[in-house]
This record gives structure tokens, C-alpha cells and sequence, in this order.
């Protein structure tokens, strides 16, 4: 049985970095919000890249979503928008989340305060 355990580790699937936000701008526009959000991950192409970020409120629920339809594995870091985004009423914070195509959305947040 000590032979499997060196196995098992050979099978795990290797993540690589989640996509990494360097920074986020939001402003009111219009009757909603717009996120400005620069993000950096080591993309390889159309079979690894970072392919989305969304808007959540603090308990978690979606509020706005950018899919990302590309690589951007030669411009790094690089920064993509999101207008339109309703928020409820008395909103003062907000967080931000990243995914990647292979591992999905990562497990951390940025949260921004709005102003």
C-alpha cells in the first residue's frame, strides 16, 4: 500500500496560478457602474488562459460577469471593462473574483469600497 502513495501525487492534476487582479477602478455611469479590472496569469494559449471576472456582492451573489474570449498571453498584465452594472440600492463595497479556463474561479477576492 505505500507504493500508492507516490502514485496518487502523479495524479493529481497540476493548477497553475489563478489569475492575479492588479488592480480594479469603479465608477458610477450612467444608471449603473463600471469595473475597470487589470488582471496578469501566465496564459499558454486556447487551452489555458484566464477567461472571465465578475462583480459580487458581499454575501456572494452575482452581480456582473466579463467573459474573457481570449488568450492574452502577450499582453500581460492587461485590463478589460465592464459597464452597466446594477447594483442594489445602499451598496458600499463589492468584491471582485477571477477565473481561469483550467481551474475555474479562483478562491480569492479583492474587495473594493465604493465611493
Amino acid at each position: 500500500m505505500k507504493h500508492l502513495i507516490p502514485l496518487l501525487f502523479l495524479a493529481a492534476p497540476a493548477f497553475a496560478d489563478a489569475p492575479v487582479i492588479e488592480n480594479v477602478t469603479a465608477r458610477e455611469s450612467g444608471s449603473g457602474w463600471r469595473f475597470d479590472v487589470t488582471l496578469s496569469h501566465p496564459d499558454t494559449g486556447w487551452d489555458h488562459y484566464a477567461d472571465g471576472w465578475r462583480v459580487l456582492d458581499m454575501q456572494g451573489n452575482e452581480l456582473g460577469l466579463r467573459v474573457l474570449a481570449h488568450p492574452h498571453e502577450h499582453e500581460q498584465p492587461f485590463t478589460r471593462s465592464l459597464g452597466g452594472v446594477t447594483l442594489p440600492a445602499g451598496t458600499t463595497q463589492v468584491q471582485i473574483q477571477s477565473r481561469c479556463i483550467v481551474d475555474g474561479w479562483s478562491d480569492e477576492t479583492v474587495t473594493v469600497t465604493l465611493n
